[in-house]
């Protein structure tokens, strides 16, 4: 996704010269447990994400990224929807460039189309996880797959993005597009909580996706009143986002009721205990990194470590190193349409209430 830039801000955001830095903060790093443990994690911060509209003018939820700015590796988490689109009105992120991270997308319900710079493309179906290494950088799209454009659906899924090290900002671009029968799905041994393992190790199983920084990217469902506890490396820093239902988060007296929308940055240990409620099931995202711990320039879509190097990715994507991809003027069209009828319909104006 484009970084909090709208359609119409897309082309022009670029001829921009104010670049500003930031440094990035980092934060220290029946029940079912995966391995015995020396200290669970409490919730060193914990707050509801805020939602705003991203890309061509879909809705997000934005854990990390907004109140949270950062937490080391990861630079943002946006659940997008869930939303029912009508015929004609489902919107996605145009063209747009990246450099000095990687783009984690992770599709629930709906679909996918994404086009690049350096020919790639494809559709990515419910459960499928696409892991982009931007690296030197690379123009791409992000678009509704045509038979959502087409019919309408409900849509739901996640970007995060994570920051590369310097001596990996400048790699070659690499994708991963992987579909859900090769994405991990365990379960503990009363049945009661599954995790699907996107990065890292859970219940014994091993994600399928290879990535540059260590981390963990682990989908965790709780049948109510289900209690899970997920070794969690010491050295890292993570954090936990609710994205359905409603239970609690950290060790057994000191927990932090949580619900949709909700994230809590986790304390220092070696696990991470979260539980569902006794009526509701819940769906959590433990995300978790081993801290790059490096300063930080960022501006849109490209994540460097130095103001000089935010200016040339400027030039470089202005004078066309990054490429371009054929069709951009039928997608920008496209987009303009999808708004159009959601005014149309009072979508728009419905979703605009809720910010």
């Amino acid at each position: 996704m484009s970084g909090g830039l709208l359609t119409s801000d897309i082309r022009r955001i670029f001829l921009v010269s104010l670049v500003r830095t930031c440094v990035i903060s980092s934060f220290a790093g029946s029940t079912t447990t995966v391995n015995m443990s020396t200290q669970e994690r409490g919730v060193d911060r914990f707050t509801a994400a805020h939602q705003q509209r991203e890309g061509g003018g879909f809705l997000v939820r934005r854990p990390i990224g907004g109140q949270i700015r950062e937490c080391d590796p990861f630079l943002m988490l946006d659940h997008l929807g869930p939303t029912v689109y009508g015929p004609g009105e489902a919107v996605g992120a145009p063209d747009h460039p990246h450099r000095g991270f990687e783009t984690v997308t992770y599709v629930v319900e709906g679909g996918m189309q994404h086009k690049d710079s350096a020919g790639n493309s494809g559709t990515l179906a419910p459960g499928w996880v696409q892991w982009m290494t931007a690296g030197s950088g690379v123009v791409h799209s992000e678009m509704p797959s045509d038979e959502v454009l087409e019919k309408g659906g409900r849509s739901e899924g996640f970007q995060l993005w994570v920051n590369l090290p310097k001596k990996d900002k400048m790699i070659p671009p690499r994708y991963q597009d992987t579909p859900a029968e090769k994405i991990p799905v365990v379960k503990t041994e009363d049945g009661k909580v599954s995790v699907k393992v996107i990065a890292g190790k859970s219940l014994g199983a091993d994600a399928y996706i290879e990535t540059h920084t260590p981390i963990m990217f682990l989908d965790v469902a709780l049948q109510p009143g289900a209690s899970f506890v997920q070794p969690v490396q010491s050295s890292y820093d993570g954090f936990a986002y609710v994205w359905r239902g409603a239970g609690s988060l950290g060790p057994v007296g000191s927990s932090q009721a949580a619900k949709m929308g909700d994230v809590a940055l986790m304390g220092s240990g070696d696990s991470f205990r979260m539980t569902a409620s006794d009526n509701e099931a819940m769906h959590v995202l433990l995300i978790a990194g081993e801290p790059i711990r490096e300063p930080i320039a960022r501006y849109g879509p490209f994540v460097m470590n130095t103001q000089e190097e935010i200016q040339q990715a400027f030039h470089d994507y202005q004078s066309g190193k990054l490429g371009s991809i054929a069709g951009s003027e039928e997608r920008y069209a496209k987009t303009a349409a999808a708004k159009k009828q959601q005014q149309a319909s009072g979508r728009w104006q419905k979703d605009q209430g809720d910010l």
